[in-house]
Order: C-alpha cells, then sequence, then structure tokens
C-alpha cells in the first residue's frame, strides 16, 4: 500500500505517508502546550508527519480560547517536550502558524493585545469566549503597512522559536479565513494599497512572510496551507481565484518551500475544490503537495496512485482513532469520534479514546 510507504519530504524522511492535519483542540491552558498535550501527540505518533494544531506567532493572534502560542520561554519549553516524545517514536512534527487576524474577540485575548486585520471588515455571527460565553465577533482595526511588518516579523521569530523546540518545520496557516487568508480573500481585504486590489498585491502577505521565514530557518523547512473555495469564518469564492492560487503557488514554488497543503472542506459543507484549481496549484508550485479532506483509507490510496499529491492529511479520523496508521495496516474499523469534546478543557475526547491493540490483547 502506497500511503503506508516512506517518503522524503525535504531534508527529512517519513515513516509512512500519513498526515495529522491541523486540528484546534482548545486544551492549552495559559496558551501554554502541557502534559495532556505531550500524551495526546505521543499517541498518535504512528503517523510520519504530525502538523500541530494551529498557534498563534504573538499574542494578538490568539483569537479563540486556550489555543496554544510560541512567543515565549514557556511555550518553547512546553512544545520542547511534545517534539521529543515525538521523535523519540519515530515520526516528524511540523508546527502550524496560525494568527487569527479578526477571527477573535477582546475576551479571549492577553491584555494589551488587539483584534487586528487587514481591512476593518468584521466576520460575521459570533464566537465562544471562555468568560463572556457567545459573542458577537468584533469589527477589527485595519493594519497600518508597519503593523503588516511586525506581524511578518512574529512569524519569522515564532519559527525561529520553533527550532528551538525542536520542530522539524513550520507550516504557514493560509486556510480557513485566519489572517493569512484574509489577505489572499476580498471578502475580508478591502485594502487600496499594495496589500490589496489585484491577484500580486492580496498573495503579497503571504509570499512575503513565507520568503522571511525560509531565509530564516531554510526553504526546505517552510511551508504553507491553502483552502481554495474554502468557506470557513466569512471566506467567500470570488472572481479569479483559480488564477490567484495559481500565482501564489508559482511565486512559493520559486521559493523552494518544502510543500502546499491544500484543503477541501466540501465534506462539511463548503463549496468543492475544483479539480482544475488542484492541478493548476501542482502544476505551479512544482514540489511536494500535502491533500486533505474527507479521505478514507481507500479514496488515499487512490490520489497517491493518480499522483494527484504526495502525501494524505487525515484529520477527525485521528481523534477518536489516535492508532490510525495501526488500524490502516491490519484492515481495523474506526471509531466516530464525540464532537461534543472537541474544543473542551480537560481529557474526555482527546486522550481517552482506546487503542485498537488494547482490545486485541483483552
Amino acid at each position: 500500500m502506497k500511503l503506508l510507504t516512506e517518503y522524503i519530504l525535504g531534508k527529512i524522511k517519513l515513516k509512512n505517508k500519513v498526515v495529522i492535519a491541523p486540528m484546534t483542540r482548545s486544551r492549552a491552558i495559559n496558551n501554554i502546550p502541557n502534559e495532556m498535550m505531550v500524551e495526546y501527540y505521543k499517541q498518535r505518533s504512528g503517523a510520519g508527519l504530525i502538523i500541530t494544531e494551529g498557534t498563534s506567532p504573538s499574542p494578538n493572534g490568539l483569537g479563540y480560547p486556550r489555543i496554544p502560542g510560541i512567543f515565549n520561554k514557556e511555550q518553547i519549553a512546553g512544545w520542547k517536550n511534545i517534539t521529543n516524545i515525538v521523535h523519540e517514536n519515530n515520526s516528524k512534527i511540523f508546527i502550524q502558524l496560525m494568527h487569527t487576524g479578526r477571527v477573535s474577540h477582546p475576551a479571549n485575548l492577553p491584555k494589551g493585545a488587539e483584534v487586528l486585520a487587514p481591512s476593518a471588515v468584521a466576520n460575521g455571527g459570533e464566537m465562544y469566549t471562555d468568560s463572556l460565553g457567545m459573542q458577537p465577533y468584533p469589527t477589527p482595526r485595519e493594519m497600518t503597512i508597519e503593523e503588516i511588518e511586525t506581524a511578518q516579523n512574529e512569524y519569522v521569530q515564532a519559527a525561529k522559536n520553533a527550532i528551538e523546540a525542536g520542530f522539524d518545520g513550520i507550516e504557514i496557516h493560509g486556510a480557513n479565513g485566519y489572517l493569512v487568508d484574509q489577505f489572499i480573500n476580498p471578502a475580508s481585504n478591502k485594502r487600496s494599497d499594495k496589500y490589496g486590489g489585484s491577484i500580486e498585491n492580496r498573495a503579497r502577505f503571504a509570499i512575503e512572510t513565507a520568503k522571511k521565514m525560509g531565509e530564516a530557518i531554510g526553504f526546505d523547512r517552510t511551508a504553507i496551507r491553502l483552502s481554495p473555495y474554502g468557506a470557513s469564518n466569512g471566506m467567500k469564492p470570488f472572481d479569479q481565484l483559480e488564477e490567484t492560487y495559481e500565482y501564489l503557488a508559482h511565486e512559493l514554488g520559486k521559493l523552494g518551500i518544502v510543500y502546499i497543503h491544500v484543503v477541501d472542506h466540501s465534506s462539511l459543507g463548503a463549496p468543492e475544490v475544483t479539480e482544475s484549481v488542484k492541478s493548476k496549484i501542482q502544476n505551479s508550485f512544482g514540489g511536494p503537495i500535502i491533500a486533505c479532506g474527507g479521505f478514507d483509507k481507500e479514496r488515499a490510496e487512490r490520489v497517491l496512485n493518480e499522483n494527484k499529491a504526495d502525501l494524505i492529511a487525515f484529520g477527525r479520523p485521528f481523534i477518536s482513532n489516535p492508532d490510525l496508521v495501526y488500524r490502516f495496516e491490519n484492515n481495523l474499523p474506526t471509531v466516530e469520534p464525540d464532537y461534543n469534546t472537541f474544543y473542551t478543557p480537560g481529557e474526555k475526547g482527546y486522550t481517552d479514546y482506546p487503542l485498537a491493540k488494547w482490545k486485541i490483547k483483552l
């Protein structure tokens, strides 16, 4: 089975082509990785590559309750415990850097932090806060050019911190309606300067950030996740969408970043990512592609055999099947997750899912 064979990604060898997709789990009390998170990632280290939950490069990016950061020494130390255990189990791990931008609320942010975005356009609806319950999204403050540069520098410093913490690489979260995606999509980017308007301008933040990060830690350790046709957090399809992602992929390919991770949320109700844009991204980029979105073992194998992707990311199946690779190897059934515990604090629905091995031994 191709899915279970080794793969060379940049300068690292993956023991299989199974990737754990980044998933927010909201267990980082005080935004610091903890022992419960060590156990969570340890249980799932059968995957060739783990991409962590979205992790903020700065206080301004901590839009959700209990998400981790990597901008201070306590956070670096907490992540080091996780990378150590993952490496002990012969798996590799990238950190996903996620600045939430306008998908935020002051009640979720530390003192002195602000809700910033490319433009002063609020996300529709409400979001959860631990202290005030459900609250309407505020209108963010439009970032100045200086604040855009500061945010990019925060990404770079976070990437350096991640390497110090033992990560094998960094994935920029450029998907799902968070800060990088907010620059790409004209639904949230109404700027008239060099960061808004044209395809080149709206792609500029992503490309500049990847370039600065690659120059700091190596392009073979720098990657990005994209979600064309994504509908999360107020994102909408737009004119010249496919041309935008084709341009992005081409420019990122010129930089030589290690992969592009393309997520298709159509299984969750978003528009399907067309074969056309997938092909344009793959051909324009010219490097490894991670495909994600509603995969099972059979579909993953088919996509790999058709050379439409190099690695396959699984999200929700890994929540309730920490030993998913073992189940694939032994043709064992998978368990459905408990949706009510996706974002709740505590071990329930996080580290207490049973392993198939235990059932077999019994």
